[in-house]
């Protein structure tokens, strides 16, 4: 799989972005090119997915870039690791698992830095559960199959400030927070984090991919 390393290129234009996704997304589904993972930083912008309601974005004010990925609104900035999966799937399009394997490869990277995270029941993503606290999502997830083939994917806050979540409903969650590596003790850069999560993608990954003899 390759690598679109845009974090060596400094904080990225959403929509700039956007559209060197949909760019490579056309070329992998033609199979003209390789699987792909972009790696990102964001200049701040919110976006909203297909199950975003009013009253998740109740800041009027608030410029939201409506997209047609799963999920509700959430945040992207600096210091937050954004991955896209370009790939294409191999065998049956199950999404629910592909998500699971995203939030598998995530749940494990963390581990590496002793964060024990994990998943809440009837919600995405990677989450942070302690006794007697809020739920606090550390990794937001959200994804689209079109001609087989994947677009957008996660969001993990590693020093993000939180504080740019306020003006939103974070994934259209009411009761729970969200926290970064950060504020768990853990003080690594974007580039590193993404060197680290890069090989448990990979693995997650490998069972959706196309086999490379049936691309030659």
């Amino acid at each position: 799989m390759q690598i679109d390393n845009l974090l060596s290129e400094g904080r990225s234009d959403y929509a700039a972005v956007d559209a060197r996704q949909r760019n490579l997304h056309e070329r992998v589904a033609a199979g003209e090119t390789a699987d792909t993972l972009m790696l990102i930083e964001f200049d701040p912008v919110y976006t909203a997915g297909s199950r975003t309601k009013p009253e998740d974005i109740p800041d009027a004010n608030v410029p939201v870039v409506p997209i047609d990925r799963g999920g509700s609104v959430t945040y992207h900035g600096p210091g937050q690791l954004v991955v896209y999966p370009i790939i294409k799937v191999h065998g049956r399009q199950d999404v629910v698992a592909y998500v699971r394997a995203l939030e598998q490869a995530v749940i494990d990277l963390l581990a590496e830095y002793g964060i024990a995270a994990g998943r809440v029941e009837g919600r995405t993503g990677v989450w942070i559960v302690r006794p007697g606290q809020f739920d606090r999502k550390i990794c937001a997830i959200g994804v689209r199959f079109s001609s087989r083939t994947t677009m957008h994917g996660l969001a993990l806050n590693v020093t993000t400030d939180l504080g740019d979540f306020d003006r939103i409903v974070p994934c259209g969650i009411r009761d729970a927070g969200v926290v970064s590596m950060r504020d768990l003790g853990v003080e690594q850069t974007l580039e590193e984090v993404a060197a680290r999560l890069v090989p448990h993608l990979e693995q997650q990954l490998a069972r959706f991919r196309v086999p490379v003899e049936e691309t030659a």
